[in-house]
């Protein structure tokens, strides 16, 4: 007898078998060694032609398609942005901007955001991993006592872990005050308490394994709590003292979203491997970045949040001398079309848009791809999200093309992603 994971590992490269490592061709340029990764995500759909690549001005009163601000030189000759980046533009050369990444999910919210965080759309027969995930699961935490991927953001199944188990979830809060709640013990509850509370539900979970030796829920339960015991003592729990950081730094990063990007940091010394940093939890703007109608006159001020707390990210970075080993990735679900709707924003466009890369140690101070006159085609050099995703993990030292396994069904790491290769050589 041979099982079907052995059958299906022979006849990789048949129409059986998707994508397989034994039959993928890997690149022919060496990948990374990142050991971290921040994913700052502007949920909503951010503008390119009003942030990374900006066109012609357009004008919405007259209906005349084009970027809603101006543009302005950067560090990077002939590379231009738009002019609410004053600070990203002064360290354009530590950064990429990768200008034509599209994907033909629907442009709706919910499909476009499962499909920028697991890298596929959505599937009525199997729950995939997101990249954190991924990531989580290939490359561990650097300290036992660390998650290997923090969610500063809303839990949601697109950010999970889908079929690779509770495990390789994250921690998340959506606070930078304190750490994750879950994690805090009430002060009511003595560590003699806590202590005899811990060994009756251990004792209750092994019984419940003795008699159900298959089930592998309260095994993973079991599992996270341990590891959950060791998070909430220590150094990770001390990352989240902000005000031990002084003053002028904290006011260089600015409001909500820099404080997040200052909290990335931090965990990044204490060893997380993979953070998401969602920029709008609180809407300064009334739309965040879906800047429908009247959300595009105040989309100025999320750019500007944008650029402060990233700017001084990448400052703090190269100050510690982690920016070559930290890739940073700035992604949204889609962009937005150059033509101004009924009430003077933008409806969604997936059709192109841009994500942009910083740190790493990859081959930046570019833009790699072109769009047309106003954004809204491919014109040269397109990047799917697969290809994307597999530039994260190779930027990481991961295969591309591995083969995960949900149950003893093959799913390689990528949709037959190629990593942008312009970036490592």
């Amino acid at each position: 007898m041979i099982d079907r994971r052995d059958f299906l590992t022979s006849v990789a490269g048949a129409s059986l078998v998707p994508f397989s490592v034994s039959a993928a061709k890997l690149p022919d340029f060496a990948s990374g060694k990142v050991e971290h990764c921040i994913h700052i995500w502007l949920g909503g759909g951010a503008c390119q032609i009003d942030t990374w690549d900006p066109k012609i001005k357009g004008d919405p009163k007259i209906k005349k398609p084009g970027s809603y601000y101006d543009s302005i030189e950067t560090s990077v000759f002939g590379l231009r942005v738009c002019e609410h980046l004053k600070q990203c533009s002064g360290l354009m050369e530590h950064f990429s901007l990768l200008r034509t990444v599209h994907h033909k999910t629907v442009d709706e919210h919910a499909a476009a955001t499962n499909q920028m965080h697991t890298g596929r759309p959505v599937s009525g027969t199997i729950v995939y991993p997101s990249i954190g995930s991924v990531i989580a699961h290939e490359k561990g935490a650097l300290d036992e006592a660390v998650p290997g991927y923090v969610l500063m953001g809303y839990p949601n199944l697109t950010r999970g872990p889908g079929f690779l188990g509770a495990q390789h979830g994250f921690v998340y809060l959506t606070s930078t005050e304190h750490g994750p709640a879950g994690l805090a013990r009430p002060k009511s509850i003595s560590t003699a308490r806590q202590s005899v509370r811990n060994q009756l539900l251990s004792e209750t979970r092994k019984a419940f394994i003795a008699r159900n030796p298959k089930d592998s829920v309260i095994r993973d339960y079991d599992s996270t709590i341990e590891k959950s015991q060791k998070m909430s003592g220590g150094s990770f729990m001390n990352a989240f003292d902000l005000g031990s950081e002084s003053a002028t730094l904290r006011n260089a990063y600015g409001g909500e979203f820099g404080q997040r990007c200052l909290l990335a940091r931090r965990l990044i010394q204490r060893g997380v491997r993979f953070q998401e940093v969602s920029f709008n939890l609180n809407f300064v703007n009334g739309t965040g970045w879906d800047t429908h109608n009247d959300g595009q006159l105040k989309q100025h001020l999320l750019i500007q949040q944008l650029d402060q707390g990233l700017a001084t990210l990448v400052k703090d970075l190269i100050k510690h001398k982690l920016l070559e080993k930290t890739l940073i990735v700035v992604s949204t679900e889609f962009g937005r079309p150059p033509e101004f709707d009924a009430g003077g924003g933008r409806g969604h466009q997936s059709s192109a848009f841009t994500v942009a890369l910083a740190g790493g140690d990859l081959n930046h101070g570019r833009s790699i791809g072109v769009t047309d006159e106003i954004g809204k085609e491919v014109i040269e050099r397109p990047i799917t999200v697969p290809d994307l995703f597999a530039t994260i993990h190779w930027a990481m030292g991961i295969n591309p093309s591995k083969n995960l396994y949900a149950g003893d069904r093959p799913v390689p790491i990528t949709d037959l992603g190629i990593p942008v290769r312009e970036l490592f050589i």
